[in-house]
């Protein structure tokens, strides 16, 4: 069995690996964290929708309680930014949400959040990773069961609400919106905060299926195909969805499918209309968002992939907002966690006052045209360190014909290009994958830059490389 290591955003494996023996251990290395941390408080342990999520998040509120720590779980499944939200909002010492988020579902997972409500640093993981070891209850029959603490069941997802109104309180009466839930966390979550708003909401999948329809719920073009239809069908203003833990967000217009990375340059740009603040984006994140800022005379600022330093870097620029190509978004006066339920209503504001396509089409005629795209390239997890580095060891002078003018390391290797277009490689912390990212004002050129990434992969990897587009 693989080693509990955690990624991009937790730990995440499939069944066979994911058991409940190791995620006890997980939860014993947590309190124990906590305990040297000098936090004695509750923790919440929050659950997606998956079969087996609510008996692990059971299980591991026996182990904090167990500990000491009286524990909160929610009444049913709810959206990874709602646990991050009742941290805050509760002083809670920390929590756990059982989630694979957007994996299909044969995984599971959990993520650990921090007192703060953001998601945790390398420093914490690293910390609670040591810890790991059975928990206090299996090797300690000598403890007083009188100092154990006690589980309460309640609702997280009102508080949340609310505070997501209040931050972002748009008048959406007379417009129509389309909510897909993928059959995941965000069902009576997105969908009622839209109607609380003034917004006729039409559902799809949003009854709760721990299979999600027997795919991964992960919003993207190929999966959201009835997403754009429904909008068209029911002259909608535009289609909001959400992934497996609902801390993304994707949208859709009459159009089609909207790019998150326009997604990310409208919305900045439309918080930009109210109020001034620097942006903070992930390294696979289009370059169209630093050119609002330029426009307005703003920074943005540029971290790894993963939220966790995109938080880290929004609290120490108080930035205005932060993302990541993959949909993920906070916006500042919120928890620090990236929150698909916000985002979501956001964007139906922005909707509300100028369609997506004429903010999309302005930001394109002040700035030219922009193509973003990615691949995934099949990497074993022990290879991925090796071939990035063998791959830094021998970078190519030109790329699809353009000179290579500029090199950054921030996040495996990113390659800029004369003409202003760049590509990125980089090890996925989720999957046994590669991934290889691109960007030019040229859809074309897109294409064949993730070709030449692929091609230069397919000399490093010692295994026959097979890539699946996503």
């Amino acid at each position: 069995m693989g080693e509990v290591t955690f990624g991009t955003d937790g730990w995440r494996a499939q069944l066979e690996e994911f058991t409940d023996e190791r995620l006890r251990m997980v939860g014993q290395g947590i309190a124990d964290h906590l305990s040297a941390s000098g936090q004695e408080g509750a923790i919440a342990v929050g659950y997606d929708p998956r079969s087996s999520s609510e008996g692990f998040a059971e299980s591991l509120g026996a182990v904090f309680s167990r500990n000491g720590h009286d524990v909160v779980l929610p009444e049913r499944d709810c959206p990874t930014p709602v646990v991050a939200h009742a941290v805050v909002e509760r002083g809670l010492a920390g929590a756990c949400m059982i989630t694979a988020s957007h994996n299909p579902p044969g995984y599971n997972g959990v993520k650990f959040i921090p007192a703060d409500g953001a998601p945790a640093l390398p420093d914490v993981t690293d910390d609670i990773e040591s810890r790991l070891k059975p928990p206090l209850e299996a090797t300690d029959s000598s403890g007083d069961t009188d100092e154990a603490g006690s589980l309460h069941r309640v609702n997280l997802r009102s508080a949340h609400a609310d505070a997501v109104r209040k931050l972002v309180n748009p008048d959406l009466s007379g417009m129509t919106v389309v909510y897909d839930a993928m059959h995941g966390a965000g069902r009576g979550v997105t969908d009622r905060l839209l109607e609380r708003c003034g917004a006729e909401v039409i559902t799809r999948r949003c009854s709760r299926d721990p299979e999600f329809g027997g795919a991964a719920p992960e919003p993207n073009p190929d999966t959201l195909d009835g997403l754009v239809e429904a909008v068209r069908d029911h002259d909608a203003t535009l289609g909001i969805a959400n992934d497996g833990d609902a801390d993304r967000v994707a949208v859709c217009t009459p159009e089609g499918y909207l790019d998150e990375n326009l997604l990310f340059a409208t919305l900045y740009e439309g918080l930009l209309e109210e109020e001034s603040g620097t942006a903070v984006r992930s390294v696979s994140t289009t370059f169209l968002v630093d050119e609002v800022a330029n426009a307005r005379g703003g920074d943005v600022f540029e971290v790894p992939v993963g939220f966790k330093w995109v938080a880290d870097a929004m609290d120490e620029q108080d930035a205005l907002i932060g993302g990541e190509e993959s949909g993920g978004f906070s916006i500042r006066g919120h928890v620090r966690e990236k929150d698909g339920v916000l985002a979501g209503l956001l964007a139906a504001s922005l909707a509300s006052d100028e369609p997506f396509e004429a903010r999309v089409q302005r930001l394109f005629e002040s700035h030219g045209p922009i193509h973003t795209d990615r691949i995934s390239v099949d990497c074993p997890d022990d290879r991925k360190q090796s071939v990035i580095e063998t791959l830094t060891d021998q970078l190519p002078e030109t790329v699809d014909g353009r000179e290579v003018v500029d090199i950054s390391s921030l996040d495996g290797v990113k390659l800029f290009l004369a003409d202003g277009s760049w590509l990125l490689i980089r090890p996925s912390g989720t999957e046994p994958k590669l991934r290889v990212y691109a960007e030019s004002s040229s859809e074309q050129h897109v294409s064949d830059l993730l070709t030449a990434g692929r091609e230069l992969l397919g000399g490093v990897i010692w295994l026959p490389t097979r890539v699946d587009e996503e």
